[in-house]
């Protein structure tokens, strides 16, 4: 072999031991072990990590990816409302307001003028590879990687916390513009 091929090779193979080594999705061990600790709170302790005065806070991510999975489509439901149960949510009240507000009643013009679009970021339907599993039972399953689904589950509530202070903002100036119109009506 060249000298030119043997380089790259060992490139090559430098490159890909790299990329294994940060692979976000590898499970690491995990260093947890502190000495002289106390308990502060559920999952928090204080206490000494190689001489360094710590506070430690150990998730299980089951129950970490479930809190954040309810907080998110909780978010959701107050933002746009849920079918299932009949709430409004701040855009279903704030289309209510608007409608209120366009009523020839409170001096409109009775034509609705709306605008804001339903935009629903989560999918709370998985999508199932279907098959028989090693005991032979018919089964559904769905996989994604850890990291991915906590990063996606971020975003979700980036975006929903940002829509709902918007709609927020809007119901707020609607029902102050409603109050006016009845008030100068009466």
């Amino acid at each position: 072999m060249t000298k030119t091929l043997l380089q790259t090779l060992a490139i090559f193979a430098a490159l890909a031991l790299t990329n294994c080594a940060h692979n976000k999705n590898k499970a690491e061990k995990i260093d947890t072990k502190i000495e002289n600790d106390e308990a502060i709170a559920s999952g928090e302790s204080l206490g000494v990590k190689n001489g360094n005065m710590v506070v430690q806070k150990k998730v299980m991510m089951n129950e970490e990816v479930r809190r954040l999975q309810y907080e998110v489509y909780e978010l959701e439901d107050r933002v746009y409302g849920n079918r299932q149960y009949g709430s409004l949510g701040i855009y279903g009240v704030l289309k209510d307001c608007k409608s209120e507000l366009s009523d020839p009643a409170n001096g409109g013009d009775g034509k609705l003028k709306w605008t804001e679009p339903i935009e629903r970021v989560t999918t709370k339907e998985d999508e199932f590879k279907i098959g028989l599993d090693d005991k032979a039972k018919l089964v559904g399953v769905s996989e994604e990687f850890l990291q991915d689904r906590i990063t996606r589950f971020k975003g979700y509530r980036t975006v929903l916390q940002g829509r709902e202070d918007e709609l927020q903002t809007k119901l707020t100036i609607c029902k102050s513009d409603l109050r006016s119109a009845k008030a100068k009506k009466n």
